[in-house]
């Protein structure tokens, strides 16, 4: 997948940078000469672009991308342009949107931006729940559902997934063992072994037993 990333500040550069860890195409563009240098020769593209316009986008070959994303964080009303063009001049299929607040969210939300990130927030939020929570990480896809992961308690060593019959009973699934440096796909023959890290999706209630 080809993706733009527009503003290389500190959320831009680590977005790059792990989008291109991941194999991603990456066009990094940003004003300012310093930060695409530090980019450059990362990523599969940077430009200086000083003036980041429709005509300019176009001339680089934005319309190539799958998707767009507005880094520029602070600068709403540069966001709020650079959306628009973007939705409705250059047709973008996915343009997602970094922003500082709920308000600014709602409003670029409002232009066409497909997501609306708030990084800050967000962080503070996957934080608390890693704090909060007895497990090593933990996502939340839903209000009731989540991906959770622990370390493999002495009781599941030496057992296979299938002689796990608890996941029936509480309905959720291993779906990932991370294994030293290498994650396996799980098959119910699959011997959990000591220190593998087990991943869980399913129910809050029912993930939550798993430590019980």
């Amino acid at each position: 997948m080809k993706f733009c990333i527009i503003g290389i500040g500190r959320f831009g550069l680590q977005l790059a940078k792990s989008l291109t860890k991941n194999g991603m195409d990456v066009l990094a563009i940003d004003k300012i000469e310093e930060r695409i240098d530090l980019i450059k020769d990362i990523v599969t593209q940077a430009i200086v672009m000083d003036m980041v316009d429709e005509e300019s986008l176009r001339a680089m070959g934005i319309e190539e991308m799958d998707t767009v994303i507005v880094a520029i964080g602070r600068n709403f009303e540069d966001s709020i342009l650079l959306t628009r063009t973007l939705k409705h001049n250059l047709e973008i299929e996915c343009i997602i949107v970094r922003s500082v607040d709920a308000l600014q969210r709602e409003i670029l939300e409002i232009i066409g931006a497909d997501q609306v990130i708030l990084p800050e927030q967000e962080a503070a939020i996957t934080l608390a729940d890693n704090l909060s929570s007895p497990f090593l990480e933990v996502e939340h896809i839903g209000p009731n559902f989540s991906v959770a992961a622990i370390i493999a308690p002495d009781k599941f060593v030496g057992k296979t997934i299938d002689e796990l019959n608890f996941l029936d009973e509480y309905i959720i699934n291993c779906v990932a063992i991370k294994r030293d440096e290498e994650t396996l796909l799980p098959q119910k023959d699959s011997i959990i072994q000591d220190h593998d890290i087990l991943y869980f999706a399913g129910k809050n209630v029912d993930i939550e037993k798993l430590i019980g």
